[in-house]
C-alpha cells in the first residue's frame, strides 16, 4: 500500500468498483446479486457499505447492519493483491465500530462452508462459532 487507507460509506456510484472486488475475492453466489445487496444495504437507515479506500479506488469493504437487536457483517472484502496487511482486520473494527455506535450490543456474520480459510481470521479477531443452526426459506424463488 502506498498511500494512506481512509475508510467512508459507500455511495450508489461506488456499485460497480464494490462488486468488481466482491467477484475478485470470491463473495458472489449465483442466487444472490450483489449489485442489489449493494442497492439495499444502501437504502436503509440501519445498514451501509463501508469502505477503505488507496489512492483513489476501492481496496476493502465491509456490509455491516442491524436488525434491532443485534449486528450483522457480510462481504468483508479485501484487494487479493493487498491481503495479509490488516485491512481486513481494519474493516471488521470499523464495521464494529459502527455497530456500536447504533447500540448494538452483539455482532453475527455468517461464513459459508465452502470458505473455510476465514474461519481462523475471525477467530483471531475474537469470533467464536455459536452453538445454534441456521435455518433459512426463500420467499422469492432464487436465481442459480
Amino acid at each position: 500500500m502506498s498511500g494512506s487507507v481512509i475508510v467512508r460509506p459507500c455511495t450508489a456510484e461506488d456499485c460497480d468498483a464494490v462488486v468488481s472486488l466482491w467477484k475478485a475475492c470470491g463473495l458472489v453466489v449465483p442466487w444472490n446479486d450483489p449489485a442489489a445487496d449493494f442497492a439495499l444495504a444502501l437504502s436503509k437507515s440501519s445498514s451501509t457499505v463501508l469502505a477503505a479506500i488507496e489512492d483513489g479506488r476501492i481496496v476493502a469493504t465491509a456490509m455491516v447492519g442491524q436488525d434491532g437487536h443485534r449486528g450483522w457483517i457480510y462481504y468483508v472484502a479485501v484487494d487479493p493483491a493487498l491481503q495479509g496487511r490488516g485491512l481486513g482486520r481494519r474493516m471488521v473494527a470499523e464495521a464494529e465500530d459502527w455497530l456500536a455506535a447504533a447500540g448494538m450490543p452483539k455482532v453475527q456474520l455468517l461464513v459459508r462452508e465452502t470458505n473455510q480459510r476465514v474461519l481462523a481470521f475471525y477467530e483471531r479477531l475474537g469470533y467464536a462459532k455459536s452453538p445454534v443452526t441456521m435455518m433459512q426459506k426463500w420467499l422469492t424463488n432464487p436465481s442459480p
